[in-house]
């Protein structure tokens, strides 16, 4: 007999899944009796937070959904963190979870794990939750739950299963049909001809390109080519047009110089992007802008009008928009128009940098540094100074190298379960962990993962003695600080004892020598590092 645990096995082979990130319980042993003669390869982290963080590192390198097994009760809620930055950020993660018996749910009858109700807890940090109430639900859902992931806003889907039905018959499913996914929807002609339209006309249009974007075909990259026009991408899309590349514009919206181009761009085209607030107005000044002409294309239809109402806003995929627009564009094309987008892209380059604080100037260098020491690296961040600086001004030099939890949802503790997941979706390219001494304690046991997953990432522990942002905003507001100098042990004799390489950097000259040596030890390696060695006199 098949049954429903190993029935869903069988369908997320089908869907192409190949890992999935989980602690095993009580609740979802049944989940596991399929397992261990399955192609996919399981990853035990210390704590459901790090399973979810592996599965959005995995999601957003590999573009399929990170997929997790989680108990019922805690070990949903350990997880909903997870869930919640990958709903920010707009990140496919696929969550089942087992549920109270079917016979004792709503009751309230302090069974073991039990929630009062489980499904409606999930749906807040989901696209959708369900409840599976009889086997034959379970194809139906998966369904659903991959449509989101291939065609609309690709955010976290729960799936819950009462674990008296994990057990029950699921024969009568099998064998699993032929699967077809459905298509991101695309523009229709009348828009991309209006688009066009005000394309031809523009003297200084701007193209600003989101998380949305996920770079085929380089269509973001043609597009600003073809309108000679400055790109700014957002934390989300760095990367996409390279860091070389004279249109580039790699500094954050909420720094004044940047808002300038914006401001005087007589055409913005905003591509995938939410327009949100800590890409947008870091500084909460509330003065970003932009005064003229505005089309917004998204795949959500209730985001083209949050943040920012559009002159012309398209549902549709940002890429294959890009795609159609340019070849209408070279199809119908008229005289070409200099429109100094290289000039104006170097201006603004030049003004951002200038306009950060010599620390910040300094952190931005501790980066390139990493970046040149280690070309394709992927930084994977928390919320940590040297973060908050490449934010505002730095760009990887492939597509996918610059990944962080400070925009959006915010969470501490991400970077090291979440580098984790992106070396194992691709272990060829160097992975460093970027992560503050207050940051990694949130998540630090999986230092062991790291080791039990053969994921050599690179960790930097960036010490600077507690939460220092936290104890500067403090200052800086008049508040005597409190509550942000916790303890710090001594990290690289903990990642040493998990079997990690380990060393405490002596000086900022030191750096690329470590990050090449850590590379070539072909193991799970931490370099520690003091704030002050890249402060300006440091």
């Amino acid at each position: 007999m098949t049954t429903l645990g190993e029935f869903l096995i069988k369908l997320l082979e089908s869907y192409e899944v190949d890992r999935v990130f989980g602690i095993p319980g009580v609740h979802t042993i049944e989940l596991y009796r399929g397992l261990a003669n399955s192609p996919i390869t399981h990853y035990t982290p210390r704590h459901e937070q790090g399973a979810g963080f592996m599965a959005d590192g995995y999601a957003r390198i590999s573009g399929k959904p990170g997929v997790c097994f989680v108990i019922t009760g805690p070990g949903l809620t350990n997880i909903a963190t997870a869930m919640a930055q990958a709903y920010a950020d707009s990140i496919p993660m696929l969550v089942i979870s087992g549920v109270n018996k079917t016979e004792h749910l709503g009751h309230g009858n302090g069974n073991l794990h039990e929630l009062p109700n489980q499904s409606a807890f999930a749906e807040q940090v989901s696209s959708f939750s369900y409840s599976i109430n009889h086997p034959d639900d379970l194809p139906q859902v998966m369904a659903r739950a991959f449509s989101v992931f291939s065609c609309a806003r690709p955010r976290p889907v729960h799936i819950e299963i009462p674990i008296d039905l994990m057990s029950a018959p699921a024969d009568h499913l099998m064998p699993i049909p032929s699967l077809t996914f459905p298509h991101p929807p695309a523009p229709d002609k009348t828009a991309i001809d209006q688009i066009a339209d005000l394309c031809f006309g523009a003297k200084s249009p701007l193209l600003i390109i989101g998380g949305g974007v996920k770079g085929k075909n380089k269509s973001a990259q043609e597009l600003a080519e073809y309108l000679d026009c400055p790109v700014i991408m957002t934390v989300n899309a760095r990367g996409l047009i390279p860091d070389t590349h004279p249109l580039a514009i790699p500094a954050s919206p909420s720094l004044k110089s940047v808002r300038s181009v914006i401001e005087n761009s007589d055409l913005v085209l905003a591509m995938g992007t939410e327009l949100g607030p800590t890409d947008f107005d870091m500084y909460e000044d509330q003065e970003f802008t932009i005064p003229n002409t505005l089309i917004r294309v998204d795949l959500d239809p209730l985001q083209l009008h949050r943040n920012m109402h559009p002159t012309i806003g398209v549902i549709g995929d940002a890429d294959l928009t890009m795609q159609k627009l340019v070849h209408f564009l070279k199809e119908n094309e008229q005289s070409h128009v200099n429109r100094n987008g290289a000039d104006r892209a170097l201006t603004t380059k030049q003004a951002a940098f200038n306009e950060l604080s010599k620390p910040m100037q300094e952190q931005v260098k501790f980066l390139e540094t990493i970046k040149s020491s280690l070309p394709g690296v992927m930084i994977i961040g928390d919320s940590t100074q040297p973060v908050y600086a490449g934010n505002l001004y730095y760009s990887p030099d492939s597509p996918k190298g610059w990944i962080n939890s400070a925009t959006g949802f915010g969470t501490l503790g991400y970077a090291l379960p979440a580098a984790i997941g992106a070396q194992l979706a691709d272990p060829e390219r160097p992975v460093v962990c970027l992560t503050g001494d207050g940051g990694i304690q949130f998540t630090l046991g999986e230092l062991g993962s790291a080791i039990d997953a053969a994921a050599n990432i690179i960790v930097i522990v960036w010490n600077n003695d507690g939460y220092l942002e936290i104890k500067n905003f403090m200052l800086e507001n008049d508040i005597t600080p409190e509550g942000v100098t916790p303890s710090s042990p001594d990290f690289p004799a903990i990642a040493e004892a998990y079997g990690l390489y380990a060393e405490h950097l002596s000086s900022k000259e030191e750096l690329p020598a470590a990050l090449k040596r850590a590379r070539a030890e072909n193991r799970p390696t931490l370099i520690q590092i003091e704030e002050n060695l890249f402060s300006p006199t440091g």
